[in-house]
């Protein structure tokens, strides 16, 4: 990696965890704030020790490097190397997002850019050393990053919501519900947790006139099994595996079911009720701040719902109309669309 470039001025650095069974939204999300670097002006390079095949490809098709760390995320022996490859780039900005980034590997890398920023979901790290602390979700608070620099600076809330380019030209669109839901959207993230994407195809199989479309990644292992299931004759449920068009599903669908990851977000934005399912502790989280703002229905942790539990509360949604009216109007009002460009600002000031 001796000739590395970041291929001209204003380079923003990405260190994401992408393992396809559990990181493929901490990508997507830095793909959302590179994009709007991009925009600005800048060019970005993602730094990874596991990529799929399909998201290296999406990253290169927006003209963003990729290149690969063969030690695992959060070593010490990772961020020598981050840091060298921060430096040899010339990173006016380094980008941190996963769990494996801690306060040893922050402190390390700290000096190899102008502006270090971790992208935080649960407060995980014992100290902070970045200058910016990024938590878009609706659950952070001050309290989470008590243990901080003097300069660290937090951006917190929805308000910073990173959303990729194709979902900004709906900002202005009014979503239109029927008085009965006819095509549903499922999209739990890279993986399937416990086999939960058979369980909710289960569900949708028991529901008479609905028409679904599946989301899968590189990280489901159970997509063959699921495939074989909707050989039958006669089945409105469809898959869809690395999509690159999921604003126009979201447009398309009049509900969905989510895991309560990054997605949650987008499809607030886009006004799309949602029924999620919590598959990791800071998924419970979000899941539970959704339905505390009227934005989504939590359903609670995935394992502890049955097939049959989910196939009511879809059905009881389909059939809610002033439910989902609501649900659109109110995630609507949680995010705007501009909270990657919100960033970009942040960061510029950082570095001027």
């Amino acid at each position: 990696m001796s000739d590395v470039s970041c291929g001209g001025s204003n380079c923003l650095v990405v260190r994401a965890d992408a393992d396809p069974s559990i990181g493929i939204g901490h990508a997507m999300r830095c793909l959302a704030l590179a994009q709007a670097w991009q925009d600005a002006g800048g060019s970005a390079v993602f730094i990874m020790s596991t990529v799929g095949a399909a998201l290296e490809a999406r990253l290169r098709s927006e003209k963003m490097q990729v290149l690969r760390l063969p030690t695992p995320p959060g070593t010490d022996d990772d961020a020598v190397q981050t840091d060298g490859l921060a430096r040899q780039l010339r990173a006016d900005v380094l980008v941190l997002d996963g769990y494996d980034f801690g306060s040893d590997y922050q402190r390390i890398v700290k000096d190899s850019s102008q502006c270090l920023m971790i992208i935080d979901d649960v407060g995980h790290g014992d100290h902070y050393y970045a200058d910016i602390v990024l938590n878009q979700n609706l659950h952070a608070n001050e309290g989470l990053y008590l243990n901080k620099a003097p300069y660290t600076r937090l951006l917190l809330g929805t308000e910073y919501v990173l959303l990729r380019r194709e979902f900004l030209s709906w900002r202005r669109r009014d979503r239109q519900n029927p008085e009965t839901a006819r095509t549903m959207l499922v999209t739990l993230g890279g993986g399937d947790t416990d086999t939960l994407t058979g369980k909710i195809v289960g569900a949708l199989r028991a529901l008479k006139d609905l028409e679904a479309v599946v989301v899968v990644g590189d990280g489901n292992s159970n997509l063959r099994k699921l495939q074989r299931s909707l050989q039958t004759a006669g089945s409105t449920i469809r898959i869809e595996r690395n999509v690159t068009n999921m604003a126009d599903l979201m447009d398309w669908a009049h509900m969905a079911v989510s895991a309560g990851g990054s997605t949650c977000w987008e499809l607030a934005f886009m006004g799309l009720p949602n029924v999620v399912l919590a598959l990791t502790e800071d998924q419970r989280m979000v899941a539970e701040s959704l339905e505390s703002e009227g934005a989504a229905w939590n359903l609670g942790w995935h394992s502890s719902v049955s097939e049959l539990d989910l196939a009511a509360a879809i059905s009881k949604l389909m059939h809610d109309e002033m439910r989902r009216r609501k649900m659109s109007k109110l995630g609507r009002k949680l995010v705007d669309g501009r909270g990657a460009a919100r960033v970009v600002v942040a960061l510029r000031r950082e570095i001027l």
